[in-house]
């Protein structure tokens, strides 16, 4: 086996469904019996949208999500106004996707999991690792069953409390975002409009949230309760946590499902990679949920190391092409971590700062930059749609390939010119939609092909 994935979740889901489209043989394995059934991360950034398009999943996953609805002001039972969660932006040609969709995490994980089914993918649930040990050649994975499992490589997308990164005695280093205790939960209640997301500020400094998931029938309740709390997350004690915070009275809940009880943290993993070992999502770093950050920053891990395995079990790029993985994706996790933290103490408005699109590798070993004149658009910069001559970029870009604007090579997906909005030059885009390589002429991509696998021809 190539790769084992440890964890269903969205990063290892996603990872699955990367390496399964690249031809490389991996596992996903899960110690749960089932997908995680809670609606936790409910929100799907720009970016992670056009990831999703290239990994050919956006439309169901547009179709079982839905827009965020604005929040509605509640106090002793009136409606002070509403409010827009986010900041608005304009979608253009070169930026398609410009607003947050709102879906369920679990219905998200529905959609990545019929999709790595669909190329052949599989997930082992009931698999528990429960120690981890390498050598030069590859891994070696144990089980709660007392079974094992070699492979080449390991990733472990197995949460914020992971046993593999345990295993390999990574710590992590953070901070408390909030003393206060927080309740999440889904349910089902009536006596509210499913319009709005319903905020209960309270005199306490604590508050509580319903909000109505997009394609189901449930709410999803958040509640910060006062520090000190003891939280009660039985279905009976989340009744009660609702008719103390709102209006409504507690048999107004005709439904509690999945329930859960934390306290906002931020913490980074000290390493990304350990030999043969590589740390993503929540194993690698833990969020604030303020902002929709953790899950987009997980499964943009996934995207981001997808293509370098992919390159060097089946491409022939050199093992140290891994190494870039901590480079850009350690440095981007540490960034988000602010982010979120900062949306959650209200410092930072959700928008444009939250919707990823600025994300990029320009500090990157990767990046690389020959013009002598360069634009606006640079080396490790997320790439624009736009069209050409008819033809859509995200259209070309959509695969596991990389492709050239520019200029035409054999054997290498290319458009003749870039659009006018990427500037002059040529272009080499990553598999993961950056910007890997620019020079005025194709002088030069000799080099950088034999580090990254990106030219079969040259």
């Amino acid at each position: 086996m190539d790769v084992l994935i440890v964890g269903a979740g969205p990063t290892g889901l996603t990872l699955g469904i990367d390496l399964a489209r690249r031809g490389v043989d991996a596992l996903v394995v899960e110690r749960g019996e089932h997908l995680f059934p809670g609606s936790r991360g409910k929100g799907l950034q720009p970016r992670t949208q056009e990831v999703f398009d290239d990994l050919g999943v956006l439309d169901a996953i547009r179709a079982a999500g839905g827009p965020y609805p604005d929040r509605m002001i509640w106090k002793d039972g009136e409606r002070l106004g509403e409010e827009s969660m986010f900041e608005k932006l304009d979608a253009d040609e070169g930026m398609p996707y410009s607003e947050p969709l709102m879906i369920p995490q679990w219905r998200t994980q529905e959609v990545l999991y019929a999709r790595l089914t669909r190329l052949g993918g599989k997930v082992a649930f009931g698999r528990e690792v429960t120690a981890l040990t390498q050598d030069g050649q590859g891994v070696t994975a144990r089980f709660a069953d007392g079974t094992a499992l070699r492979a080449r490589y390991a990733v472990a997308a197995d949460g914020g409390r992971s046993a593999v990164r345990q295993a390999l005695g990574v710590g992590m280093t953070g901070e408390a975002v909030d003393p206060a205790p927080f309740v999440v939960a889904d349910l089902r209640l009536k006596g509210l409009d499913r319009v709005h997301w319903h905020a209960f500020p309270g005199d306490d400094g604590g508050f509580l949230g319903l909000c109505p998931l997009a394609g189901t029938e449930d709410f999803q309740l958040a509640a910060r309760l006062p520090e000190g709390s003891r939280p009660d997350v039985s279905p009976d004690g989340i009744r009660k946590l609702v008719a103390r915070g709102t209006h409504l009275d507690a048999e107004d809940v005709t439904e509690v499902g999945w329930a859960s009880v934390f306290r906002p943290r931020a913490a980074l993993a000290d390493r990304f990679r350990v030999g043969r070992v590589f740390l993503a999502g929540d194993a690698a770093h833990v969020h604030s949920p303020a902002g929709a950050q953790g899950l987009n920053t997980s499964v943009q891990d996934a995207y981001n190391l997808g293509w370098k395995l992919g390159a060097v079990l089946r491409g022939g790029a050199p093992d140290a092409l891994l190494d870039t993985y901590e480079e850009e994706r350690r440095a981007n996790a540490a960034a988000m971590l602010e982010l979120s933290t900062g949306v959650h103490r209200g410092e930072v408005r959700r928008g444009r700062a939250t919707v990823q699109l600025g994300v990029g590798y320009r500090e990157s070993s990767l990046s690389v930059d020959t013009r002598r004149e360069a634009g606006e658009l640079r080396a490790g910069d997320r790439a624009p749609d736009g069209t050409v001559a008819g033809v859509r970029l995200f259209d070309t870009f959509r695969g596991p390939h990389w492709t050239l604007l520019g200029a035409t090579l054999p054997g290498l997906p290319s458009l003749p010119a870039p659009p006018a909005s990427y500037g002059p030059g040529v272009f080499l885009i990553r598999p993961d939609g950056y910007v890997g390589w620019a020079g005025d002429t194709t002088r030069g991509l000799r080099e950088y092909a034999g580090r990254t696998g990106s030219l079969t021809v040259v």
